[in-house]
């Protein structure tokens, strides 16, 4: 196992080179390589040309530069990318903490109980440097109110020390160029429901006559951080292409209302594929004897198996809709498959929809879940790498060929059309405004009522096929 180390620094000229000795000096777990990825954000002080002198000698030492001063947040950023460990730790380089204590922020970790793990300076630490009384307030009062839109209960927020399974850690955009990663990558690690632990820490915190830098009005950007982030879903990465799909759909009246359009059509066996990071599996699988959610992506089995470590219904598994093999063992063995989202990324939905034939007891229910509307097909489409859009009659085929007798096929969310044929067809877009995501997900119980009475298709495609 490797530890990635990742240190922003600016103007230390005075203590980076003993930060990066204790670190060098820390005794890691058994068998556990460290690398460090030092950022220097365009330091004008002579930090660049000791980092430069100690790089030289370092070979666990990987050393960068920004082309202008641009903050921490923007430094870190830099370092999540070009860190190639198992585990990421963010370690500043202002010797305000302890390297001493990385085997404790690591051990919940190693345990497999944690994904990711901050630590607290408010917790009982071995030994506080006391500071004055309203720094202090500020920092507990701003993890207070990140608390309350994040729904954690953190002691501690703004720490330097939060260490992450590198691969989660990669795939959540940091936007913040300053301060504000603290709280940001705090909201975004709650929304993506990671599993965080606290452990206590030292803390030597310095004066401003000592160099600190962050100062009150960092502490004002950050509660907009807060807000911001609050308000939207801006959860995983570019290259995590489904993630901009979640981002599309993870508003949670849109969802029980998608829950409440399938339920009436589920039994008691379920397989899911495609199950993503669990929104549907969550509100389908109360009162199943099995719900086995399957998905190929191991970011989002890793959230699947976090979401459901401790229901007992509940099978998360490695499961690739376009790989037949994946499907052996299960045959016969469901009285319902449920595929929502899928059928418009595979290469040939038919072998798909045949492999999920085979795991259906006889008179088994397939429900499936796709766009509507080849005329909707536009730059949205390709943004989400849909390959296409399903017709009615070409669903009904779909199915009846593949050994279906079809009992439904609807369309659903006819007030998701126009928006939708506007944005990509009209205007190109390639994504929607995410405040227009919200409004239309408060308001879903207006266009619940009205979905059957409106007089045009609708976005999505339901459709449901019993096995002959």
């Amino acid at each position: 196992m490797k530890l990635s180390i990742l240190m922003p620094v600016y103007n230390e000229a005075a203590v980076v080179e003993r930060c990066l000795a204790l670190v060098r000096g820390v005794a890691l777990p058994e068998n556990m390589e460290r690398e460090l990825v030092v950022v220097d954000d365009c330091s004008t002080d002579g930090t660049w040309d000791t980092l430069q002198r100690l790089a030289a000698d370092c070979p666990e030492m990987r050393l960068f530069r920004q082309p202008r001063n641009q903050g921490k947040g923007a430094a870190v950023r830099v370092a999540i990318e070009k860190a190639t460990g198992d585990f990421s730790l963010i370690q500043d380089a202002d010797l305000e903490y302890d390297p001493a204590e990385y085997p404790r922020l690591l051990k919940p970790l190693l345990e497999g109980h944690a994904d990711a793990v901050f630590g607290s300076r408010y917790m009982a630490g071995e030994q506080n440097r006391v500071l004055p009384f309203w720094h202090s307030m500020i920092n507990k009062g701003l993890t207070l109110v990140s608390n309350m839109f994040c729904n954690l209960n953190l002691t501690d927020m703004e720490t330097c020390y939060k260490v992450f399974r590198t691969d989660l850690l990669k795939s959540i955009p940091i936007r913040s160029d300053r301060f504000g990663l603290e709280p940001e990558i705090s909201m975004k690690s709650a929304k993506r429901k990671l599993r965080i632990y606290e452990v206590p820490i030292s803390y030597h915190g310095r004066t401003y006559e000592e160099g600190k830098k962050i100062g009150w009005k960092d502490g004002v950007k950050a509660l907009g951080v807060i807000l911001k982030f609050w308000a939207i879903d801006d959860l995983y990465s570019a290259p995590y292409g489904r993630g901009v799909l979640n981002n599309l759909t993870g508003t949670p009246q849109y969802l029980s209302w998608l829950a409440r359009e399938i339920r009436p059509h589920i039994g008691n066996e379920v397989l899911e594929t495609g199950a993503g990071i669990g929104n549907i599996t969550a509100r389908l699988m109360s009162k199943r004897r099995l719900y086995v959610a399957g998905e190929k992506d191991p970011l989002h089995l890793h959230a699947l198996r976090n979401r459901f470590l401790r229901t007992p219904n509940v099978v998360v598994r490695r499961l690739d809709p376009e790989v037949p093999e994946d499907f052996a063992g299960m045959e016969n063995g469901f009285d319902t498959a449920l595929c929502v989202n899928v059928l418009e990324y595979v290469e040939d939905p038919a072998r798909t929809i045949s492999a999920l034939r085979t795991v259906l007891k006889p008179g088994g229910a397939l429900v499936a879940l796709v766009p509507n509307g080849p005329g909707l097909f536009g730059t949205l489409d390709r943004t989400l790498g849909h390959k296409r859009r399903f017709g009615a009659q070409e669903a009904r085929e779909l199915l009846e060929e593949r050994g279906f007798a079809v009992e439904e096929i609807y369309s659903f969310n006819k007030a998701g059309a126009a928006p939708w044929r506007i944005y990509s067809r009209a205007l190109g877009s390639k994504g929607i405004n995410k405040a227009v995501l919200k409004i239309f997900d408060k308001t879903v119980w207006i266009w619940r009522r009205l979905d059957g009475i409106m007089p045009w298709q609708g976005l999505t495609l339901i459709m449901v096929g019993r096995k002959r």
